[in-house]
């Protein structure tokens, strides 16, 4: 009950001195209730409720009281009571399952719920808040958290981390607003155009970001390593990116170029799933080289050799071109706010961002 109020709460952007302001009660009031140490009365409830636009039964309903309701996973959710983050998208609900990346960042990721009850449905732990929900590998893309909080009113932002083949095939079913994607098209050196192919001629590609992405290694390999064939010829470990993913075509088109068969190379068969990922293998010692982005890279303090210039975009499909979140997403990517903070970033090139892909 007290963890409801409080993310029904911060979901409104308000502290508890302003929530009890609007509802006419002191703020002593509300930090009782929400830290358990007591009851409201049916006055506090009714007061409460009304503000911030909920049902008391939904704010105030024992937890286990909640029924279970069905959501759409954005990824096998795992066991029973498993967290997950939750969010409405165009009449439905779909679900985030809080492990690894999507999970922690600097620390660990509020849930929104747990599953539980038949297949398929989880029980809400809070009041669901309205999100823009994207996928993509960017690990940039979770600046976007900020400014959507900003705005009136204030959206969250639900982060499905995965490479673009899996996040395009998501916008393709409907269940994220974008997908982030950076996919080299079949002929030439443009990015993303494929994206239209899949989605549809009147899907949109807003651009976010470029960056260069290459072979990251471990530090004292600078200058002794400039190519895939140097890999195979030192026997170094590999630090592998999952199938679908760019980096691993960028991985296959450089080795084929060297005449390097991937699959003999010690530690093809890994799987590491994001830039930071296969750079924080590397600065650990579990890898010595791998492909990944410049800014990850960077990040870690490790060596670089670029193998091509990428442009990362946000892919909209045509069923959520129209959706509020859609335009929210569209303002805070053109706000100087976001690409500030973009070019901040060592390796990032911000002056795509918020900028509409030209058509093919």
């Amino acid at each position: 009950m007290s963890s409801r109020l409080r993310s029904a709460r911060l979901a409104r952007s308000l502290s508890q001195r302003q929530l009890a302001a609007l509802a006419g009660v002191s703020r002593q009031a509300v930090a009782a209730v929400e830290a358990g140490r007591s009851e409201p009365s049916l006055r506090l409830a009714l007061a409460l409720a009304g503000v911030l636009g909920v049902g008391v039964e939904d704010l105030f309903a024992a937890e286990s009281a909640l029924p279970a309701i069905r959501a759409e996973p954005l990824a096998p959710l795992g066991r029973e009571g498993s967290r997950v983050a939750l969010a409405p998208l165009a009449g439905r609900l779909v679900a985030v399952p809080l492990h690894a990346d999507a999970g922690v960042r600097s620390g660990f990721t509020p849930a929104g719920g747990l599953v539980g009850g038949p297949a398929g449905t989880v029980r809400p732990v809070g009041a669901i808040r309205p999100c823009v929900v994207v996928a993509g590998c960017d690990p940039a893309l979770s600046l976007l958290e900020a400014p959507l909080a900003l705005l009136d009113p204030p959206l969250g932002l639900l982060w499905r981390p995965c490479a673009s083949a899996g996040a395009l095939e998501l916008a393709a079913r409907g269940m994220v607003h974008a997908a982030g994607t950076h996919v080299r098209d079949r002929e030439g050196g443009t990015y993303n155009h494929r994206a239209r192919e899949r989605l549809g001629p009147s899907s949109r590609l807003l651009g976010f970001s470029s960056w260069r992405q290459g072979l990251v290694l471990r530090p004292d390999l600078d200058g002794r390593v400039t190519c895939v064939g140097d890999i195979a010829a030192l026997g170094l470990r590999l630090a592998n990116r999952e199938p679908g993913s760019e980096a691993r075509a960028v991985l296959d088109r450089a080795a084929a170029r060297d005449g390097v068969a991937v699959h003999e190379l010690a530690g093809s068969s890994s799987e590491v799933h994001g830039h930071l990922q296969v750079a924080a293998a590397i600065a650990s010692g579990l890898a010595d080289a791998g492909v990944a982005s410049e800014p990850a890279a960077l990040a870690y303090g490790l060596a670089f050799v670029p193998l091509s210039t990428e442009r990362f975009d946000l892919a909209v499909p045509p069923v959520h071109a129209d959706a509020p979140e859609v335009r929210a997403l569209t303002t805070v990517l053109g706000s100087p706010w976001l690409r500030g903070q973009l070019a901040l970033i060592p390796g990032y090139d911000a002056t795509t961002c918020g900028v509409p892909a030209a058509g093919p």
